[in-house]
């Protein structure tokens, strides 16, 4: 099958390689040329293990190609997907600027009947109003389907080629039956739903992930005053197979670019329509908590965080991404420099632009041995998989402090106190 997809970031890079990788003709648009010109050249815009190696194989093979142009990509398509970004607005609506601009120009060249289907993150309605743009700009007859995405950053490539299920949001048959072909060679349930049903399935399944997060966190404050260990609790209440095993990791919070802007567009949602959301705002709120709660701790070890130095190991929102939207990381920094404190950072390939710290030009240091050097305390706020075996021992004897605070709970509490730390984590002794 001929496909385009619209936006090159996470979801649309990701799902156009991976529809090539099935065996499909897939050309991936995107207007930043800059963008294009460097993913013809074989550079890849972000950072997800496995996928320069897809996006290679499939270029070479013929089954995958990069434009800027409309007119290239939508010529002869039988199916167009778009994949452009949703950000929050300031009112915790989605800003649905880049979905618009995409019907409309979809609109001024399609030429025949398509399916196009919404694989971006969008309100409960929205296949019917891009719909309508395009009908409306065009005069051709086109069916917009809702097929979310249900990737994770740092798993996406693995999570698109075996995923637990595909949403088809359609009621019209030859959506249906195209959709179906497209996603033919994946072995895993296809359900087809109405449209309103598929848009709201992501933001639900997003919004319980959330709340499950939360929920430990809250129970890992109270594992601390009764003097618990976190660990021991969620091993024992995810070995129940109706709760599950998977996010109950306590932790600084959930962050990234999916988990905050929908539950924020899921709570806007609700308020418009009039409906309490009493467990999705509590999880909301307790993130909110979660994010400086350990920074707040550190700051009464120290006593003060004022002309400290404190290093930060991790910047991106979890581990395996460079991706540092809504990182709980960048709000612990920020809390830190708002109470005086200097940071220096270490982290495997995220970095953090002045711009996300109110001007503050972070000092990136590619060691984290080197990064402690002469610090204070020492934050793990992110779960890098060569964190878990760092030498404790090696950056305790290069920290002036003796103060590491784990917010992944990566490291044995009896180990670190051999290597000579005060150790604070989540949730245990």
């Amino acid at each position: 099958m001929k496909i385009t997809v619209i936006g090159t970031g996470y979801v649309g890079l990701v799902s156009g390689a991976c529809l090539a990788e099935l065996g499909n003709i897939v050309t991936c648009l995107d207007v930043q040329s800059e963008k294009i010109a460097k993913l013809k050249e074989g550079i890849m815009p972000i950072y997800e293990p496995g996928l320069d190696s897809v996006v290679l194989r499939n270029v070479q093979a013929g089954r995958l190609f990069f434009t800027d142009s409309y007119e290239d990509a939508i010529l002869g398509a039988e199916l167009i997907s778009i994949a452009v970004g949703t950000p929050s607005a300031d009112d915790g609506s989605v800003d649905m600027q880049y979905i618009e601009a995409a019907a409309r120009d979809i609109g001024a060249h399609i030429t025949e009947y398509t399916v196009i289907a919404d694989k971006s993150t969008v309100p409960v309605g929205t296949a019917e109003k891009v719909e309508a743009i395009i009908r409306e700009v065009s005069g051709v007859q086109v069916d917009v389907i809702s097929n979310p995405e249900f990737l994770r950053e740092g798993h996406a490539v693995y999570d698109f080629l075996h995923p637990a299920r595909i949403i088809i949001g359609t009621t019209a048959d030859d959506a249906k039956d195209r959709m179906l072909q497209a996603y033919e060679h994946v072995d895993c349930p296809k359900l087809v739903m109405d449209r309103r049903s598929a848009e709201l399935t992501k933001y639900a399944a997003n919004s319980f992930l959330a709340t499950k997060i939360s929920f430990i966190n809250e129970m890992a404050v109270l594992a601390e005053e009764v003097g618990a260990d976190i660990s021991d609790v969620a091993l024992g209440i995810g070995s129940d197979p109706r709760i599950g095993k998977d996010f109950l990791k306590a932790g600084p919070g959930w962050g990234g670019s999916c988990f905050p802007k929908d539950v924020r567009a899921m709570r806007h949602l609700a308020k418009q329509k009039g409906v309490p959301l009493p467990v999705v705002n509590a999880a909301h709120e307790l993130n909110e908590q979660a994010r400086i709660r350990m920074a707040k701790r550190l700051e009464e070890k120290l006593g003060s965080l004022d002309q400290k130095k404190i290093a930060i190991l991790g910047l991106a929102f979890k581990g395996n991404t460079d991706d540092t939207r809504e990182s709980a990381s960048i709000e612990i920094i920020k809390y830190l420099l708002n109470h005086g404190a200097t940071v220096i950072a270490h982290d495997p390939v995220a970095v953090v632009a002045p711009n996300d710290l109110d001007g503050y030009e972070l000092a990136h240091i590619d060691c984290p041995y080197k990064a402690s050097e002469g610090a204070h305390a020492v934050i793990v706020a992110t779960e890098w998989e060569q964190f878990r075996t760092i030498d404790l021992l090696k950056l305790r004897k290069s920290s002036a402090g003796d103060l590491l605070v784990d917010t992944r709970n990566l490291f044995d509490p009896a180990r670190a106190k051999e290597a000579g730390w005060q150790y604070l984590s989540i949730g245990r002794k």
